[in-house]
């Protein structure tokens, strides 16, 4: 079985990502800044340093690997979007991923593939033609923050591919899990059973089951074919009024209260992120299909029940 890196292996979902891997038989070596003082729990998991300011990395794994897992960056949502934290943001992607091109280029290796995260934040708002049939991966950047901080994020990443890397791009959507993220954030008010929707509730969200990331992951690794950006995404985006009814429908019956938060109060508490909490981005993941990929969760009712355990 291959040697795989992964950046970003401490987050949500490079921590879920790891398990499948090892779990397929894959040794996995997590970068990171600190190496952890007991050893992991699973056999198959070894941890490297690096470190992304001083651009340092450990060589030795650099030779040994058959793949990096690119999903190191600074959480989107995690603060309010000063001036500072955006370019932290930024920075976070764009330098990590001279790290990586630095670290392909000076020493002797025989990666095959870089995997890189990216997020449908590239997508401006829905149009006509969107609201249709979905964006797709040759649609051009937003101009917005998110916009172009995934721009940049790709491009910075891009020069592998000039040192004979296959690299392919996962433009991620909202990730469905129940141990971070945006679910979490829309269950809480439903354990006192309050739905809250977002400003009018129609904006489209495009989202995709944590496992189903993974495994696109895993895909990509498995078909040398495919290179490029994808959408990581399901085949049944909802607006954010669906998604909540349904989640409350599954987490509280019929026994619950639907509250509209106002767009005003959203820009208020949120700032310049309430763009995108209210943004309608409807994301086509065709491209994706048509390399014969098989989504497990394709409809967010049998998503949301596997979630929960219903």
């Amino acid at each position: 079985m291959a040697v795989i890196l992964i950046t970003g292996g401490t987050g949500m979902i490079g921590k879920r990502l790891t398990e499948h891997l090892v779990a397929e038989g894959h040794e996995v070596v997590i970068f990171t800044r600190k190496l952890p003082d007991r050893k992991p729990v699973k056999n198959g998991i070894r941890y490297a340093l690096w470190n992304i300011e001083q651009q340092t990395i450990d060589e030795a794994t650099i030779r040994r690997a058959d793949h990096i897992i690119h999903l190191a960056g600074a959480g989107v949502a995690d603060k309010r979007w000063s001036v500072q934290r955006k370019q932290e943001i930024v920075d976070s992607r764009t330098q990590s991923s001279a790290l990586i091109v630095k670290a392909l280029s000076e020493i002797p290796n025989h990666v095959q593939s870089v995997i890189s995260a990216s997020a449908i934040g590239w997508y401006g708002p829905d149009t006509t033609e969107s609201r249709k049939n979905g964006f797709s991966e040759d649609a051009k950047p937003d101009n917005a923050f998110l916009g172009e901080t995934c721009r940049l994020w790709e491009e910075s990443i891009e020069p592998v591919t000039a040192l004979g890397k296959r690299l392919i791009k996962l433009r991620t959507g909202i990730v469905l899990s129940t141990q971070n993220g945006a679910l979490v954030e829309f269950m809480k008010p439903l354990h006192m059973r309050v739905a809250t929707v977002l400003g009018t509730g129609k904006q489209v969200v495009s989202w995709i089951h944590v496992d189903d990331l993974c495994r696109m992951y895993l895909f990509a690794i498995d078909h040398p074919t495919i290179s490029g950006a994808y959408n990581a995404v399901s085949p049944s985006p909802v607006t954010n009024q669906e998604l909540i009814r349904i989640l409350a429908k599954q987490m509280c019956g019929r026994w619950y209260i639907t509250m509209y938060v106002p767009s005003l109060v959203l820009k208020i508490v949120l700032g310049e992120m309430s763009i995108e909490v209210l943004k309608s981005a409807t994301v086509s993941c065709r491209k994706i299909e048509g390399e014969r990929f098989i989504f497990l969760y394709p409809q967010l009712v049998n998503a949301l029940e596997e979630l929960l355990g219903k």
